[in-house]
C-alpha cells in the first residue's frame, strides 16, 4: 500500500564542505535541485563551489548559492525551516546560535554518507539532543541514505523514469561528437587514481570497445590496446553524466554520487569505492555486494578493480542483474519523499 506523500517544508539551508573530491557537492546539488523542483526554496552554503561551473552550469531556480559564511555574513539572517548538515561538515557556531533563537526551531538533519552496512538501519533517524554550546536545546537527527526499507532511501528525481524512457542514446552520442562503430561495446570510466588502469585496457580489448573516460588522474594512466578506442571526455554536467551512463553498456563509477546514478541507469556497473587507509572500504564493498545480490562473477570483478583480489581476464556476462536491482530500488520511496515524511513525523 502506497504511503501518502508528506508536504515539504518551504525554506531549507544546506551546508556542504568539499573535502578532496566532487562527490559531496554532487550529492548536495542533486538534493537542492530536487527540493527546488518540488517547490522548496533552498540556500546552499559551500566552501568551494568551483565545480558547479561544469556540474550545474545553468544553476536552478529556487536554489540560492552562498559562500561558506563568516560570522559577519550571518548578521540578521533567519535560518530556514530545515537545516541540513551534509556529511558531518559542522555548522558555523553563529548559525547554530541563530537556529536556537528561532521560533519554532528549525529541524536539524545530519545527512550521512551512503552505506549498505547493517549499522545504517540501526542508526537511521536517531536523535542527538544538544545539551551544551550554541545549539543548546536543539535536537539533531541523523538521516542515512540506504538500500532497504529501514533507511532513508536514495536520491531520485520524480521524473527520472520518464526521462529515461524518452532517452535516445545515439542522438546524445552524436551531440557529443561520438558514434559507436558496428559491434562496438561502449564503456564509461570514472575512478580514483589507484585503479588498475593497465589491466583495464587488457580487460576491454577482448572485443571492439569505445572507452569514454572522464577527467582525472586515472585517465592519464590509460594506454592504447588492440581493439580499444579511448575518448577523453570533458567535465560533464550532472544531466549529461546521467546520459553517459544511460548510453553505455558498462559503467565504471566511483564514490557515492556516480555510484547511485549508475544504479538508476540499470546497466552493468563496476564500483570503485573510496579507499580508506584502515581498510574499512573493503567491508563497505562486501556489504553492498551481499545486500544487492551481485552475481559472483561480477563480485570478482569488483574486488579486482578495488585491489582486493586479482582482476579477472575478461568482463563477465552482463545478465539482467542491473535491471532487477534497479526495479527493487524503484519500489522504495526516494530520499526526498522519505525525508519529508520523517520531518512531518517530528511535528
Amino acid at each position: 500500500m502506497a504511503v501518502a506523500p508528506a508536504s515539504l517544508p518551504q525554506h531549507w539551508d544546506i551546508f556542504c564542505r568539499v573535502i578532496d573530491n566532487h562527490g559531496d557537492l554532487g550529492v548536495c546539488w542533486r538534493l537542492c535541485r530536487e527540493l527546488a523542483a518540488r517547490g522548496a526554496q533552498v540556500r546552499l552554503w559551500v566552501d568551494d563551489a568551483s565545480a558547479l561551473a561544469w556540474m550545474a552550469p545553468g544553476r536552478h531556480e529556487g536554489v540560492e548559492l552562498r559562500a561558506w559564511p563568516a560570522a559577519a555574513d550571518l548578521q540578521g539572517l533567519t535560518p530556514g525551516d530545515v537545516v541540513v548538515e551534509a556529511f558531518g561538515c559542522e555548522l558555523p557556531a553563529e548559525f547554530v546560535s541563530q537556529m536556537a533563537q528561532r521560533t519554532p526551531a528549525p529541524r536539524w538533519i545530519n545527512l550521512e554518507y551512503l552505506s549498505a552496512e547493517d549499522y545504517v538501519e540501526r542508526s537511521h533517524g536517531l536523535p542527538s539532543p544538544q545539551f551544551n554550546g550554541p545549539g543548546r536545546g536543539l535536537v539533531k537527527h541523523f538521516f542515512y541514505p540506504g538500500f532497504s526499507a529501514g533507511t532513508g532511501g536514495l536520491l531520485r528525481e520524480a521524473d527520472l523514469q520518464a526521462r529515461q524512457a524518452n532517452f535516445n542514446a545515439e542522438a546524445w552520442l552524436a551531440g557529443q561528437g561520438l558514434s559507436r562503430q558496428p559491434g562496438e561495446r561502449l564503456v564509461s570510466l570514472f575512478g580514483y587514481p589507484g585503479a588498475p588502469a593497465e589491466a583495464l585496457t587488457r580487460l576491454l580489448s577482448d572485443q571492439p570497445t569505445l572507452l569514454l573516460a572522464c577527467p582525472g588522474a586515472l585517465r592519464d594512466r590509460l594506454a592504447p590496446a588492440p581493439g580499444l578506442r579511448i575518448h577523453a571526455l570533458p567535465y560533464l554536467s550532472q544531466p549529461d553524466y546521467d546520459h553517459l551512463l544511460w548510453a553505455c553498456d558498462w559503467n565504471f563509477v566511483r564514490g557515492e554520487d556516480s555510484f547511485v546514478r549508475a544504479q538508476w541507469a540499470g546497466k552493468p556497473m563496476v564500483w570503485h569505492i573510496y579507499p580508506q587507509s584502515d581498510g574499512a572500504h573493503a567491508t563497505k564493498l562486501e556489504a553492498f555486494m551481499v545486500r544487492s545480490g551481485l552475481p559472483a562473477p561480477q563480485q570478482a570483478l569488483w574486488r579486482g578493480w578495488n585491489g582486493l583480489a586479482p582482476l579477472p581476464d575478461k568482463l563477465p556476462p552482463p545478465g539482467d542483474y542491473a535491471m532487477h536491482w534497479r526495479a527493487a530500488l524503484l519500489a522504495q520511496d526516494d530520499l526526498v519523499s522519505q525525508l519529508a515524511r520523517f520531518l512531518a513525523a517530528l511535528g
